[in-house]
């Protein structure tokens, strides 16, 4: 059984703060002194320290505190194990494009194992990389930006690839186009909510042509694709997303920006030192069929 310690230090690495560590696990503030306090006389190193008014970790704290995520996670599947139950549970996160998108038939071939079981999460790439990190989540599938090196990143960790490109409806003047960058600065253009990966992807293009979001002529922020949808496709704005986007709505197409084609990877991630990767190879075998 883990440490109850190790719980208020986890707790401290996310908040770096300890007022709010205190109120979120709803012990006094000297209780979390104390418990970090301990921690640091059994491991005989500082885990924290301050810079003026700032906490940080200590390298001995970041090394316990990828430990300490492998130990939860093994608890999580030993309390699993001793359930002496059949069933094959996985806990998934998919980004919206990827969830919304991409993984419906892979997820009913799963499925249609009768001792397989699901918990499926659809959110943003942060929002499901600080659950991978809560030990809230088995793996995701994630079309963000995210620190390789932080996190369980192997050669078949790549799901798959996927044109990045302009949508627009049918009807706009932009429909099937290789336009200049230029063009798109004097479009309303319907983007995803801070911390999305098409939009940090988007992001990316405008910075590589010396551009931001702030020189586009109208933004409106949406964070649900079936909305954005709808407003590309009655010809309120353009967005910016993937392939599978574009073609599961017969009233948009797609279109290029000139020198900015590309492709983006879709990634299988992971806790570091943890053998969730033999949950993303059983999943695998369900969904030989994916393009």
């Amino acid at each position: 059984m883990i440490d109850y310690r190790i719980y208020t230090f986890l707790s401290l690495c996310e908040t770096m703060n300890y007022r709010k560590t205190s109120e979120k696990l709803n012990i006094s503030q000297p209780a979390v002194t104390q418990h970090i306090h301990a921690l640091e006389q059994e491991y005989g190193e500082k885990l924290f320290f301050y810079s003026g008014r700032v906490l940080h970790k200590t390298e001995a704290a970041e090394q316990l505190e990828e430990y300490s995520k492998t130990m939860l996670f093994y608890e999580n599947e030993l309390r699993t194990s001793l359930k002496g139950k059949s069933e094959i549970m996985l806990r998934i996160g998919a980004t919206k494009t990827i969830g919304e998108f991409v993984l419906e038939q892979q997820l009913i071939q799963f499925l249609s194992e009768p001792n397989h079981n699901l918990q499926f999460v659809i959110d943003n790439t942060q929002v499901l990389l600080t659950m991978l990190e809560r030990n809230q989540l088995d793996f995701a599938i994630v079309e963000g930006f995210f620190e390789k090196k932080k996190y369980g990143y192997a050669a078949y960790s790549l799901y798959r690839e996927e044109p990045f490109l302009g949508v627009c409806s049918v009807n706009h003047p932009f429909a099937g186009k290789d336009i200049p960058f230029q063009d798109i600065l004097d479009e309303t253009l319907v983007l995803r909510e801070n911390g999305s990966g098409t939009r940090a992807i988007f992001e990316q293009i405008l910075a590589v042509n010396n551009s931001s979001v702030d020189d586009i002529k109208k933004v409106i922020c949406v964070n649900s694709f079936a909305v954005i949808k709808q407003l590309v496709a009655a010809d309120m704005g353009i967005t910016f997303a993937y392939e599978a986007v574009a073609n599961s709505d017969s009233r948009l197409t797609t279109f290029t920006v000139q020198n900015n084609h590309r492709k983006k990877e879709f990634n299988y991630v992971y806790l570091k030192n943890t053998d969730a990767d033999k949950k993303i190879r059983l999943f695998e075998g369900n969904c030989k069929s994916r393009n």
